[in-house]
């Protein structure tokens, strides 16, 4: 018997519960460009760590950067209540998304974290957004 067939696979319904509950608070980084790319973008893409000076260097294009630190029900009010946020942070070695969905959560608000961060949007390929770039073309 080997390490994959010591605990006998779930059964069915059990894994289905457990893989929709993940779903339901995590989507990854080709979903949220596919959104973005089709113009299917119903939620707000938050960058939340770090300075405005290196989010200004590098983010995902159309987020806005609201470290999770300066999250308030005063700030968050700004937006309809059944706005989904999905949030983001460096990568699986930063915790920022965790601490930004905790608190999202914990003002009622529907959120979920894009798994992979900013290492998983480069790994993916895809583009980032640059301030410095763009003020630079003006």
């Amino acid at each position: 018997m080997s390490y994959v067939t010591e605990f006998p696979a779930a059964p069915s319904a059990v894994a289905e519960a457990h893989f929709l509950a993940r779903l339901s608070v995590e989507t990854d980084c080709a979903d949220v460009h596919a959104a973005m790319r089709l113009g299917e973008q119903d939620f707000v893409l938050l960058h939340v760590v770090g300075s405005q000076e290196t989010f200004a260097r590098r983010h995902i294009p159309g987020a806005q950067h609201l470290p999770w630190s300066q999250m308030t029900a005063e700030r968050m009010a700004q937006w309809p209540q059944e706005t989904l946020f999905v949030v983001y942070c460096a990568g699986p070695h930063c915790n920022g998304a965790d601490r930004a969905a905790l608190k999202l959560a914990r003002l009622g608000l529907p959120v979920k974290i894009m798994l992979g961060g900013l290492t998983g949007w480069a790994d993916e390929g895809y583009a980032f957004a640059s301030e410095e770039r763009a003020s630079a073309c003006v």
